[in-house]
């Protein structure tokens, strides 16, 4: 527990002032009793050193607040759920998950689908509670599920729903966390022999090798990902895996011809049909508008002066309720504006990113705009 608080609040990049503030501000904004700026104070120092333990109801105003799970919060290893405890027991569980009926499994995909427009929207540090019991309902139901045909609907929703948190906890700086969630996706993907998760799970799971400091294995991945039965994947997911290998190489460094070879695939491969999701796939959003923006990232990426035109044109025509995306727009954008020395354009945009990353809390998002500050 000494490091599990402390760690949350330095990768966030909040003092321990900041972050008393904020927990004041979230308990005002709900109505909440808590103890004063100066009992905060030594609590906070005493939870960080091990004094003292985290109770359940600032546990609860912290887990928000710094998009941890409890187990991360107190630096303790997360157990695994309780079993069932007898034949009785047992029995009663998987008659409950064989009779789940398809309302059931939708209110499943419908939940997810809530989450992730709150999550796009706000940012995940806040739905940290509702994504675990969310996941935990959907684990529970497959562990006691039996046969094949009742387990494959479950799986599928929870490969979708397993992919979302792991972006969640990349974005709030949680790194192992995502990496285990994206394992889960892919087990649940196997399970409900879906190869369109299974790719998807694999080409996300790529960017964690690449924000740890290992691009090449993250190109190895996606690529492998693009292997994964082809033959079975979607046209929209093929481009969405060419255009994430794009950038992917674009970050490597030595790969551009790579990087633009990718992009050109996925330009090629991305459906002319207006739509932004395949019904099958609801996990990714893409079409023309998407894949404009994510050329302007990779041409940022490599020092191409011709990002500017596809950044600006997707500033102008981004969806309003992609808030976090914004601030990864405004980021390309400074990097475009520093690679042709145009430091005030540079630094207008920064501070838009920084905004923006700090609005919904985005670690990932904020630790990019402190290195594009080191370079102004």
């Amino acid at each position: 527990m000494a490091t599990g608080l402390r760690a949350a609040r330095t990768a966030r990049g909040w003092s321990q002032d900041r972050l008393i503030y904020e927990m004041q501000r979230f308990a005002e904004r709900r109505l909440l009793d808590i103890a004063s700026a100066a009992s905060l104070k030594t609590y906070v120092s005493e939870w960080e050193n091990g004094r003292r333990t985290v109770s359940d109801r600032y546990a609860g105003i912290l887990r928000p607040l710094l998009g941890v799970t409890d187990a991360e919060l107190r630096g303790e290893v997360e157990s695994p759920p309780p079993q069932a405890d007898g034949y009785g027991d047992l029995l009663s569980r998987i008659d409950s998950a064989g009779s789940l009926s398809e309302s059931m499994v939708q209110s499943f995909y419908d939940q997810t689908e809530l989450l992730r427009t709150m999550d796009r929207q706000m940012g995940a540090t806040g739905l940290i509670d509702q994504m675990n019991g969310h996941l935990a309902a959907m684990e529970d139901a497959l562990t006691f599920a039996v046969l094949p045909g009742t387990r494959r609907p479950i799986a599928t929703a929870l490969a979708g729903a397993s992919t979302l948190a792991a972006w969640q906890a990349l974005d709030a700086g949680a790194v192992e966390r995502a990496w285990r969630r994206y394992e889960l996706a892919k087990k649940a993907a196997q399970d409900a022999e879906s190869p369109l998760y299974l790719a998807h799970a694999m080409g996300e799971q790529a960017y964690v090798l690449a924000d740890a400091g290992r691009p090449q294995l993250a190109v190895e991945l996606v690529r492998t990902a693009q292997q994964t039965q082809p033959e079975q994947q979607s046209p929209r997911l093929r481009a969405w895996l060419a255009a994430a290998e794009a950038e992917l190489c674009a970050a490597a460094g030595g790969m551009e011809s790579d990087a633009r070879a990718a992009m050109d695939r996925a330009t090629a491969l991305l459906p002319d049909d207006g739509e932004p999701r395949d019904p099958d796939m609801l996990s990714i959003f893409l079409n023309t508008g998407h894949l404009a923006r994510w050329r302007g990232n990779v041409l940022a990426k490599l020092g191409d002066g011709s990002a500017m035109d596809e950044l600006y044109a997707s500033l102008d025509s981004a969806d309003p309720s992609f808030v976090r995306a914004r601030s990864g727009l405004h980021c390309d954008l400074t990097q475009a504006h520093l690679a042709r020395g145009e430091l005030d354009e540079a630094r207008t945009h920064l501070q838009q990113a920084r905004l923006l990353a700090n609005r919904t809390g985005s670690v990932r998002y904020r630790r990019r705009v402190e290195l594009l500050t080191g370079r102004l």
